[in-house]
């Protein structure tokens, strides 16, 4: 079986991980293959939203397989300046950074289990976070002499008040799924077999919508991180100004007048 799987089905893309012997953890092969795997989704005209979660029931992710992503040896700096990535570059990390990626449609992560360090990353990095109760997550980078280096420090200082962010970033401790919900990291937590069953209901409702405010709107968040909220605000006018001219919005307002189900198509 593949490390990676992807399925599209009602205009949902899922994407497992299926290194269930690692605990999940990924490989430089494996995230190339999570890499394609995303733009393939992005490419796809049927795909509005996808799923990321991991096989069986102990782990969405633990990251990168340690044994298999040691020190290539290559030089850094060039690395660093090229857009290029391989599986044997030092920033392999590249490939799983969804930011890095372009995609411009929401992704949902079903965290079936552990989900640390890069795993934890790729969940901070998805736009919608459900967990199992039996759930576990935390950044412990810093317990092996490394750092979270694929959005897991600007995210989680983002999502948490300083102290708490500090302290997960700087013990690596892990806290459990409904910690985890008190604090904000997910959205919701689920038992373990409605897991899959729930992020495909939100997934549902998601590809229900117009795909162009979507986009818009997840686009729109993102600039939260950059830019001012004057520069937001002028941002957000702009955009609505476009959307305003789209026919998803003129078949919106009419489906709502007539009292019917809209009929989306992306235009």
């Amino acid at each position: 079986m593949e490390a990676i799987e992807y399925d599209c089905a009602d205009g949902i893309s899922t994407i497992t991980i299926h290194r269930q012997h690692r605990m999940n953890a990924l490989n430089p092969n494996a995230m190339q293959s999570l890499k394609q795997a995303f733009h393939r989704f992005e490419r796809s005209e049927e795909s509005r939203v996808c799923i990321l979660t991991g096989e069986g029931a102990k782990a969405f992710c633990a990251g990168a397989d340690i044994h298999e992503t040691q020190d290539a040896g290559d030089n850094f700096a060039k690395n660093f300046f090229s857009r290029q990535t391989s599986t044997d570059r030092t920033l392999y990390i590249r490939d799983i950074s969804l930011p890095r990626l372009g995609l411009t449609k929401p992704v949902i992560a079903a965290i079936n289990g552990v989900a640390v360090g890069g795993g934890m990353e790729l969940a901070l990095n998805c736009d919608i976070a459900i967990a199992a109760e039996t759930a576990r997550m935390g950044l412990p980078e810093v317990c092996i002499g490394s750092i979270p280096a694929v959005g897991g420090i600007q995210r989680i200082i983002h999502a948490l008040p300083r102290a708490l962010a500090m302290k997960l970033l700087m013990t690596g401790e892990l806290i459990d799924a409904s910690q985890a919900l008190e604090w904000g990291l997910v959205a919701e937590v689920v038992a373990p077999d409605e897991l899959m069953p729930r992020a495909r209901a939100i997934a549902r409702q998601i590809a229900a919508n117009a795909p162009l405010a979507v986009k818009a709107v997840r686009y729109l968040a993102e600039k939260a991180y950059t830019q001012s909220l004057n520069e937001a605000l002028e941002t957000e006018e702009l955009v609505w100004g476009h959307i305003a001219a789209s026919k998803d919005r003129r078949e919106g307002r009419a489906a709502f007048s007539e009292r019917r189900n809209p009929v989306f198509t992306g235009l």
